[in-house]
C-alpha cells in the first residue's frame, strides 16, 4: 500500500516540558521501527513537531503535556 504525502504529512503535535530533562524521541516508519532522533527539553520549553514520511511515532520520557488535534494527555 503506498502513501500518500497528505496521509503521512499535516499531523502536528505539541510537546510541553513541564519538568527539566524531558527527552522526546522520533522512532521511524519502515519495516523496523527505529529510534532516530532525541530532543532534551527543560521545563517550559516547547517543541512543535509533525509526522512526516520518516517518524511514524514519538516517544517522550518525562512530564510534559502534549497536545494533538485528538486532544491533550500529560505524561508523567
Amino acid at each position: 500500500m503506498e502513501l500518500r504525502n497528505e496521509e503521512v504529512l499535516g499531523d502536528y503535535f505539541v510537546i510541553k516540558a513541564e519538568a527539566d530533562g524531558v527527552n522526546v524521541i522520533g522512532l521511524t516508519r519502515g519495516s523496523e521501527t527505529r529510534f532516530f532522533h532525541t530532543e532534551k527539553l527543560d521545563k517550559g520549553e516547547v517543541m512543535i513537531a509533525q509526522f512526516t514520511e520518516h517518524t511514524s511515532a514519538i516517544k517522550v520520557h518525562g512530564k510534559a503535556t502534549i497536545q494533538t488535534k485528538h486532544g491533550t494527555i500529560t505524561s508523567e
